[in-house]
């Protein structure tokens, strides 16, 4: 259950698989990227974030009324370059331990090397990658102590919550959120790792979110999303651990409703076991 979100049907301009597999020598493959997104970039980068003299930007009154900050299509550019290196990461696509410069995966990706450097500084934040001076950043290694420990500081924080939510929270509440169970299936289903990883998360965090503690939800959040990355070596996450782990939502909304604190327990701390494979 700790691989990723499905949206059927919809997904980032810059989606999983825009990479194909990393070859042996390191060098990314190229990136389908729509056309829309390389005329977003382009936009952004002329004059500053303004149209080029004598050009009208799209939407541009004539008269004096203002035309519309670009700074949010440069923003948008970034955001979907970010989710593309994240599904990229859990889909190990972004080999661990291997170095990949920002102005060739702009050059995958038809944009600028501007947006790929503000996303994998995040990633770096995030400790997904590590600056490496004049070259670019490099996947982050873990082996399978790192991940146990995530599963262990998880399952602390996760279990209390949500046997306390099972005492409190009425039924309904819990078949709301049957949905988002459903979709972890779907994604499981298909074998789409980074669809599920992303499902994953969004189930846990409606769960957790009825506790009402917005501070335990972002750090459970993101103790969840740097259990998704590889390990730095480890054959891939199969199509069968994908929907045993996803049946566990399911399994465990069901204990929700009935209030069955031993199952709740069990199947939480097994979910997250499930999470060292």
């Amino acid at each position: 259950m700790e691989q990723g979100s499905a949206r059927e049907g919809v997904r980032p301009a810059y989606a999983p698989g825009a990479f194909s597999r990393a070859p042996a020598d390191g060098r990314m493959p190229e990136a389908r990227v729509p056309e829309q997104a390389r005329s977003e970039q382009a936009g952004v980068e002329r004059a500053g974030g303004r149209p080029a003299d004598g050009e009208q930007a799209r939407g541009e009154h004539t008269h004096s009324e203002p035309p519309a900050p670009r700074v949010v299509q440069r923003h948008s550019v970034r955001g979907q370059i970010l989710d593309a290196l994240r599904a990229a990461l859990v889909d190990g696509e972004l080999v661990p331990g291997q170095v990949y410069s920002a102005p060739a995966l702009g050059a995958r990706f038809g944009v600028s090397a501007t947006p790929v450097r503000e996303a994998m500084q995040r990633l770096a934040v995030e400790g997904a990658v590590e600056v490496v001076p004049n070259r670019g950043f490099r996947v982050s290694e873990r082996g399978p102590r790192e991940l146990a420990e995530l599963a262990e500081v998880r399952a602390l924080i996760e279990v209390p919550v949500m046997l306390s939510l099972a005492r409190t929270v009425p039924a309904h509440r819990w078949c709301g959120l049957r949905p988002l169970a459903e979709a972890t299936v779907t994604a499981a289903a298909v074998g789409d790792r980074a669809a599920y990883a992303e499902s994953d998360r969004a189930f846990h965090r409606a769960v957790l979110m009825l506790s009402g503690n917005e501070q335990l939800v972002a750090v459970a959040d993101e103790l969840h999303r740097r259990s998704q990355w590889p390990l730095v070596s480890g054959p891939a996450t199969r199509r069968a651990d994908l929907l045993a782990d996803a049946s566990e939502h399911t399994a465990l909304l069901d204990a929700l409703v009935s209030q069955d604190l031993a199952v709740v327990q069990a199947l939480v701390r097994e979910h997250f076991a499930g999470a060292d494979r």
